[in-house]
C-alpha cells in the first residue's frame, strides 16, 4: 500500500502542491486528472523522488521514502515512466529495457516482457530513437517493469500517441498488473484511456485534490468540467 500524507512540494517561494494525502492499495489503479499546470507532473516527480518536498510523508509497504534518492524508492518498490518517455535514443531496445534492471538481478529481459510487448522482441536489436512513438511508450513501460515494482507511476503516458495504442496499452496494462500483482498511479487528462484502466479517480486543481470517486460511481461530466480550460 502506498500512502501519501500531508505532502507539500514548493518551487522555491510558489507552493506548488498543497497538503496532498491519499492511499493507493495493493493492485489499485488510480488516476490523478486535472488540466496542465495543476501539479499533476510535480506530484508524480515528487513521488518517485525527483523533486523534494517540503514536507509530508510518503510511504510504501509501512517504508518512509520521502528523503530517499529515486534509486533507493525503485529499490523500495516504485518505477517510474515519466511524461515523454524518455529513451536512450543510441541504445538498442534491449539495452533500453535492461537499463532499468538494476535492483532486480535481472541479466536477461524477462520472457513475460516480450510476451506482452512481442514489438520490443522483434525490434530487440534496433535503436531505440528509431521506434515509433507509441513503441517508444511501451519501451519505457517494460524498463519499468523490470525492476519488479509494487507501484508503477505513468505521467501522461498517452502524449503523442495514435488512438488504436492508446486502446491496447490500456488493455495490456490491465492484463499485466492482474498477472504480476502491482498498483498503478497515472495523471492523464484524456479520460476515455483512464477509464479502461483506473478502478478511482482523483482530480487536482491548483495543487490540492478536490475530487475522490469509484469508476462505478463517477460523475463523467463533473471531471469533464476540471479538464476544459
Amino acid at each position: 500500500m502506498l500512502e501519501i500524507s500531508k505532502l507539500n512540494v514548493a518551487y522555491g517561494e510558489s507552493h506548488v502542491i498543497h497538503d496532498v494525502s491519499l492511499i493507493v492499495g495493493e493492485h489499485e489503479a488510480v488516476a490523478i486528472m486535472g488540466r496542465n499546470g495543476m501539479g499533476k507532473t510535480t506530484l508524480l516527480k515528487t513521488l518517485i523522488g525527483l523533486l523534494p518536498a517540503r514536507s509530508g510523508h510518503i510511504r510504501l509497504g509501512g517504508v518512509e521514502l520521502a528523503g530517499l534518492p529515486s534509486y533507493q524508492r525503485v529499490k523500495h518498490g516504485l518505477a517510474f515512466v515519466p511524461q515523454g518517455r524518455m529513451v536512450f535514443p543510441q541504445l538498442t531496445v534491449e539495452q533500453n529495457i535492461l537499463a532499468g534492471a538494476e535492483h532486480s538481478g535481472h541479466r536477461r529481459v524477462p520472457e513475460y516482457l516480450y510476451r506482452f510487448f512481442p514489438v520490443l522482441q522483434e525490434m530487440r536489436l534496433r535503436r531505440a530513437g528509431n521506434l515509433s512513438g507509441g513503441q517508444q511508450q511501451m519501451l519505457a513501460i517494460a524498463r519499468a517493469l523490470i525492476s519488479d515494482p509494487k507501484v508503477l507511476i505513468l505521467d501522461e503516458p498517452t502524449e503523442g500517441i495514435q488512438p488504436s495504442i492508446i486502446k491496447e496499452l490500456a488493455r495490456t496494462l490491465n492484463v499485466l498488473r492482474a498477472e504480476r500483482g502491482f498498483a498503478i498511479v497515472l495523471s492523464e487528462q484524456v479520460l476515455s484511456f483512464a477509464l479502461d484502466l483506473a478502478d478511482r479517480f482523483l482530480v487536482i486543481d491548483r495543487g490540492r485534490l478536490v475530487h475522490d470517486e469509484a469508476r462505478a460511481t463517477l460523475d463523467q461530466e463533473k471531471v469533464r468540467s476540471f479538464l476544459t480550460v
